[in-house]
């Protein structure tokens, strides 16, 4: 495909008259009253900045979910890479939204500030190159995020072990979508009737691990990307299957996503990972919805190599950023939303991130 060509496609996806023939499909397939949840930061960026969310039909809510994964990174895991950086001799290298998120007493920010050796990075890669090129450091990569990102940190901690490199370890706080998406269906505070799945972790997982959304629950699934008529095509999608009855996974963002995923990555995480346990900001320990490093790579666990003393945990007084994740709470409903709690002043964690929900709803609404 030119690049002229992929223009045109990618215009056809903000076409005005395309969006308004989908919202008049929505209205006429909408139930009187239903929940649907987007699992993805930047989906939830998408709706907040195009409006999407103002052009429901009465009885419609949009909730945003655990979409965030620098929101969802628990309060015990920040206190940990905090530990970490008070190492004697470590570079914490992260990317640039979690040296502002505040753990139980400090932030990465405030140890840079008191003389901490804190280095922003755009990729895993990044932080091999600076262990490489400081062989006198121990620089530890922060890896958050989910099945996304997981891939390239475990290709980073290959390369790491077939250079022999022995100042490169991985402070591990990956997770992986189902397991909580499970969670949410089963929060009682909750109703949800169906879900806006994710772009970016579903061109990895594909569309095999949300069947237990449809098949187990009923709940109906539309995986969808990121663009206006994307994310009005999925609302309209998830409508009809609410009109007709049914409850499927559908892919509505088939020039991003393969049923199957994509094999290679995945074959990557396997390697180098492995499933356990993880904590989340708001729905507490998943089973099964983290990842940590096989014990073949174990030199590369930073927490194993250091063992740093962690302090006891405490969360924001007032946050309310669990609940937000949760879907239970809109964020300006939150009492310390725009007063306490500003992008410049960030109480917690979905203020902080540019995906954070509580970022867009300060931005846009």
């Amino acid at each position: 495909m030119t690049a002229h060509n992929m223009e045109a496609e990618l215009a056809a996806f903000k076409d005005p008259t395309l969006a308004r023939g989908l919202i008049d499909s929505i209205g006429k397939l909408a139930p009187e009253s239903a929940t649907l949840m987007e699992v993805c930061g930047t989906h939830t960026v998408a709706i907040a900045r195009n409006g999407i969310r103002n052009l429901m039909p009465v009885g419609i809510r949009l909730a945003s979910g655990p979409g965030c994964p620098v929101c969802v990174t628990s309060n015990r895991d920040i206190d940990t890479v905090i530990a970490l950086a008070r190492v004697e001799n470590v570079t914490i290298a992260t990317f640039g939204d979690m040296t502002r998120v505040p753990g139980s007493t400090s932030s990465l920010l405030k140890e840079q500030a008191a003389g901490r050796s804190v280095e922003i990075v755009y990729s895993p890669l990044d932080a091999l190159r600076l262990a490489q090129e400081h062989p006198e450091r121990e620089i530890v990569f922060v890896g958050v995020g989910f099945e996304t990102t997981t891939p390239l940190v475990a290709m980073a901690i290959k390369r790491a072990r077939d250079a022999g490199l022995k100042n490169f370890t991985v402070f591990g706080a990956h997770k992986n979508m189902p397991g909580a998406l499970e969670a949410i269906i089963n929060d009682p505070q909750l109703k949800l009737d169906a879900l806006i799945l994710p772009g970016h972790v579903s061109t990895i997982i594909g569309a095999a691990p949300y069947q237990f959304l449809a098949e187990k629950y009923g709940i109906p699934g539309v995986i969808t990307g990121f663009e206006p008529v994307d994310v009005l095509q999925g609302i309209a999608m998830i409508m009809r299957q609410l009109h007709e009855g049914r409850a499927e996974i559908e892919i509505a963002y088939a020039r991003g996503v393969m049923p199957e995923g994509n094999p290679v990555a995945l074959a990557a995480i396997d390697e180098v990972f492995e499933t356990c346990p993880a904590l989340w900001r708001g729905l507490g320990e998943i089973p099964g919805s983290g990842y940590r490093i096989r014990e073949e790579f174990a030199e590369f666990d930073a927490v194993r190599r250091f063992d740093p003393p962690v302090e006891p945990t405490q969360d924001p007084k007032g946050c309310r950023c669990g609940d937000v994740l949760r879907g239970i709470m809109a964020p300006n409903e939150c009492p310390l939303f725009r007063k306490v709690c500003t992008p410049e002043n960030p109480v917690g964690p979905c203020m902080v991130s540019s995906e954070g929900s509580c970022a867009a709803y300060f931005r846009y609404y």
